[in-house]
């Protein structure tokens, strides 16, 4: 399952420690990956679910230590750290009103038939999970649009490639102060994938050319002009070429124009442009999954590079506001 990092303008845990939770998220999957695994094979599923506490099913990615009255004690000034001080700072125990979005609660409508079965079910509710995980940190989180739980396009990146490929998902980039929309960039451990989708109805036919405009031609419709793809392409390779440089991060970047489910015809394309149709992505799909390579230092520099130029639109929890407002209220109270 590849991990999202960035999606929108939504706020990510990401942004604060690439170093830190690409990590941790592929270590604590794993962990409980193999504890469901091991329970099926062994028959032992309902004696898994029934045995376990509503703490001992879930996995948390911020382990308590401390009550959480002394919490919001450890935590003054919190709310003015940044950046690894808050990564740290989330070591501490997080009150038990509070640990929802920061915990994924395994929940099975049904009992597997299969191990397969298993493993997919497993899949969608982590990435549920990771989706929420994904824009929201220790005390600060975004408001997600449901239509992100459905999007065909997101589960399949996410559920697809490995633990090891990091996506932005229409990240907002912000230059000279003016908003800029991508499409998806893809981070493997060896290149980066600036992605845009050339998708209509099953086995689309779309003409290539320079201009302004495509053709989009069907069997059952009528032709149809689309806007060229590579003017989105090229602008987010740019972004992302610059931000490579500014960074020095030394990694090769790869323009795509993906239409899993139809045709694109430009015998003149560009160079620099990877078009993967229905005849040439089945092999770049495999190929690309077969990448078992861990996570590189330039794959996470890139990262960081990109995400300090995302846009980050976000509101404190309540409860953290609340705590907030209570030790700010200690604090000046008179003696």
């Amino acid at each position: 399952m590849a991990q999202l990092i960035k999606m929108q303008d939504y706020i990510s845990r990401y942004e604060q420690d690439i170093y830190r939770y690409p990590t941790q998220f592929a270590r604590l999957k794993k962990q409980q990956w193999d504890k469901l695994k091991a329970a099926y094979n062994a028959g032992e599923l309902d004696r898994l679910y029934s045995e376990q506490t509503e703490s001992e099913n879930q996995v948390k990615f911020d382990p308590p230590q401390e009550d959480s009255m002394g919490l919001f004690k450890k935590m003054k000034g919190i709310f003015r750290r940044t950046g690894k001080q808050e990564s740290e700072a989330e070591e501490l125990q997080i009150p038990n009103q509070m640990e929802d979005s920061n915990v994924f609660s395994l929940r099975f409508p049904f009992r597997p038939d299969s191990l397969d079965e298993l493993k997919q079910n497993f899949l969608n509710q982590l990435l549920r999970f990771q989706m929420k995980w994904g824009s929201s940190t220790l005390r600060e989180k975004s408001f997600v649009d449901q239509s992100f739980f459905l999007d065909e396009r997101l589960r399949f990146f996410l559920q697809r490639f490995p633990d090891t490929f990091l996506v932005l998902y229409k990240p907002i980039f912000l230059l000279k102060n003016a908003p800029v929309e991508a499409e998806v960039i893809l981070l493997t451990p060896v290149d980066a994938w600036c992605i845009t989708f050339l998708e209509a109805e099953e086995d689309a036919a779309f003409i290539g050319s320079s201009e302004r405009f495509w053709v989009r031609r069907h069997h059952k419709h009528p032709d149809k002009k689309v806007l060229n793809p590579l003017l989105g392409a090229n602008r987010m390779t740019n972004i992302v070429s610059q931000l490579f440089e500014l960074y020095e991060v030394n990694m090769p970047i790869k323009k795509v124009i993906l239409s899993r489910n139809g045709y694109v015809d430009y015998p003149e394309a560009p160079y620099d442009i990877t078009i993967l149709d229905k005849r040439t992505f089945p092999e770049w799909f495999e190929r690309m999954r077969a990448i078992s390579s861990p996570l590189k230092a330039q794959q996470l520099k890139g990262a960081q590079a990109l995400l300090e130029y995302c846009q980050t639109t976000s509101s404190l929890r309540p409860e953290w506001e609340a705590g907030y407002n209570q030790t700010e209220g200690n604090q000046h109270a008179a003696p």
